[in-house]
């Protein structure tokens, strides 16, 4: 691999960001192709497609044959609000492969005991989230029905372009949500792409049904990213 390649790629990869490295199998040429970069025909086709997987692998195109090698960054789970979903949700993200962090300002509920091995932050996400930004390959679930805590948190989700930004609440409740984070200059269209009330539509009903819902939609979302938008479900 020609070393000027690695140390992009090495780069992309140190800051979450999605490559993928191009050989050509004929004269042994590569070269990297980053996310959102243009790449036209046939091959821009099968790179597209190798973003959206995740998988590498030898395809043809243009009458030649190329080797895939895609880079991306692990998606990570983010959920604002130490409550009885996220004790639901963290073990079975981490199952899935989507290992979660929780922000939670509220040190009673924010406890170890209640979430081992769980990246716990007992702070505002205001000062959380300077230390661990959000990306594009980190969904996002607000899931404590305050707003102190949980619009901050969804208005900084939806700048930094997360692949999944859900909330819990009803209709009437998003709908006040819309409104102050239209107050607090967040563009209408950004704000239609938060999926509330939050989960596949799947009638669950206690905390642990609802996780299911939230993470099957938190997949969904990742397998689908630059696709369709999915209809959006709800399930609390």
């Amino acid at each position: 691999m020609d070393p000027y390649q690695l140390k992009k790629l090495n780069a992309e990869r140190r800051a979450r960001r999605a490559a993928v490295l191009v050989t050509d199998l004929g004269d042994g040429r590569d070269r990297l192709v980053c996310e959102g970069d243009a790449v036209a025909g046939e091959l821009g086709t099968a790179i597209a497609e190798a973003f959206r997987t995740g998988a590498s692998g030898v395809v043809e195109a243009e009458g030649r044959s190329f080797f895939l090698n895609a880079h991306l960054p692990q998606p990570r789970l983010v959920v604002i609000g130490a409550v009885h979903i996220s004790q639901a949700l963290a073990p079975m993200a981490q199952v899935a492969g989507y290992p979660l962090e929780i922000i939670d300002p509220r040190t009673a509920f924010a406890t170890p005991e209640r979430f081992p091995d769980v990246a716990l932050h007992a702070e505002w996400p205001e000062d959380a989230l300077k230390v661990h930004p959000l990306d594009s390959y980190t969904a996002l679930a607000a899931l404590t029905h305050d707003p102190k805590i949980d619009d901050f948190a969804l208005k900084a989700a939806l700048e930094a372009g997360c692949f999944y930004v859900g909330a819990l609440g009803s209709r009437k409740t998003h709908a006040k949500r819309v409104e102050r984070l239209m107050a607090m200059g967040v563009p209408a269209e950004r704000i239609d792409t938060i999926f509330s009330p939050i989960g596949i539509d799947i009638g669950a009903a206690s905390p642990a049904e609802i996780a299911v819902a939230v993470l099957a939609q938190v997949i969904r979302a990742f397998r689908s990213r630059d696709t369709a938008r999915q209809p959006k479900g709800q399930a609390a």
